[in-house]
């Protein structure tokens, strides 16, 4: 009977050591496709990207329609440029900069949100919520040198971002590179 016993239970072990050699296999592919589905900067070129951020595919959307009814008008700036709570007002306000607009309605109000509030910089409690780039802290911090034209006005940034207009700020005139 000793002989059955040990018999059956090699099998049982082979079976146990199998199952666990499939398991790690099975982890260790969905790791990399996890890795592979998240790494954002491995997936886009930057220098292809233009803007300031990489943007992954489920905020591309809410970038395009934030494109589309910003830039009709003026240069779109990137997110970034604001706290969270500048994008919020200005999405809830169709008072902007003393022209009237017809507001953003849902879905596609929800779609820029989400990509505003994803790219858009936190705000500190102290700090007054801007309404002009040339008061946010985050755009004085990106141009600690740059002697700026007075008034500071959405237009000026092509005079250093030639492509600003394509929303790409990377690229540079030469005296800035």
């Amino acid at each position: 009977m000793s002989n059955l016993v040990k018999r059956k239970s090699r099998p049982t072990k082979r079976k146990t050591i199998g199952l666990m050699v499939i398991i790690l296999a099975w982890s260790l592919a969905m790791g990399w496709l996890l890795f592979l589905a998240t790494n954002v900067q491995g997936a886009t070129n930057t220098s292809d990207v233009g803007t300031v951020d990489v943007v992954p595919a489920q905020y591309q959307l809410g970038q395009q329609l934030y494109l589309e009814n910003c830039s009709n008008c003026h240069i779109a700036l990137p997110p970034a440029v604001f706290p969270t709570q500048t994008w919020k007002n200005l999405l809830q306000d169709s008072q902007h900069y003393g022209a009237q607009l017809k507001p953003l309605v849902d879905p596609p109000r929800i779609l820029v949100w989400r990509y505003l509030s994803t790219f858009s910089r936190s705000h500190l409690k102290e700090e007054s919520t801007p309404y002009r780039f040339s008061d946010s802290r985050y755009f004085k911090a990106l141009h600690p040198k740059v002697q700026l034209p007075r008034p500071v006005q959405v237009g000026s940034c092509v005079s250093c971002h030639p492509s600003a207009t394509d929303f790409n700020f990377r690229s540079l005139t030469s005296e800035w590179k």
